[in-house]
C-alpha cells in the first residue's frame, strides 16, 4: 500500500480500483502529478474536475456494482497537459453525448450528462477510443496548462 491507497502508481499513471472507496485517490494523484509538472493553479483545477467527473462516470456507470480497473495517466505534451483515462467497462463514447439543453428550468432538465458537459467545457479536447485490448481510452487535453521550465 502507498500513499494513493492500494492503487499502483508508477511514474506518470495512476491504477486503481473502481470503487468509491479508492475515489479520493483520483484527486491526490492528479494534484500531485500536476504539482511536480508545473501546472498552473488554473489548469490543475480544470483537470481535477474533469478527470474526476469522468472517472466517477467509469465507476458508476462503466462498471456499477462490479469493480473493474482503471487507469488514469497525464504526460505533458509542450507546454499542454493529456490526460488518459483506461478502463475495461462496457463501451461507452462520452464524446457521443449531446450537450445538455441547460437553458431548461431544472424541474424539465433530464438527470445526468452534466458531468461530461464539464469536462468538455474545462478541457480543450476530448477524444475516444476503443483500444485493440478491448478498453475504452478517453484522451483530454488541456493547451497552455504547464509554467514553462516545469520539470518533467
Amino acid at each position: 500500500m502507498n500513499e494513493y491507497g492500494q492503487d499502483a502508481l508508477r511514474g506518470g499513471t495512476l491504477r486503481m480500483t473502481s470503487t468509491l472507496s479508492e475515489f479520493g485517490a483520483v484527486r491526490r494523484f492528479v494534484e500531485d502529478r500536476l504539482q511536480a509538472l508545473g501546472a498552473s493553479r488554473d489548469a490543475t483545477l480544470d483537470v481535477l474536475l474533469a478527470v474526476e467527473e469522468m472517472v466517477m462516470n467509469v465507476i458508476i456507470h462503466g462498471y456499477g456494482d462490479t469493480p473493474g480497473p482503471i487507469e488514469i495517466t497525464i504526460m505533458p505534451q509542450g507546454d499542454s497537459l493529456e490526460v488518459r483515462v483506461r478502463d475495461r467497462a462496457r463501451p461507452f463514447d462520452p464524446t457521443l453525448v449531446p450537450a445538455p439543453d441547460t437553458s431548461l428550468p431544472l424541474d424539465l432538465r433530464a438527470p445526468g450528462g452534466l458531468g461530461i458537459h464539464l469536462a468538455r467545457h474545462y478541457m480543450d479536447s476530448m477524444s475516444y477510443r476503443r483500444t485493440p485490448e478491448g478498453e475504452n481510452e478517453l484522451i483530454m487535453v488541456k493547451r497552455a496548462a504547464l509554467n514553462r521550465g516545469a520539470a518533467t
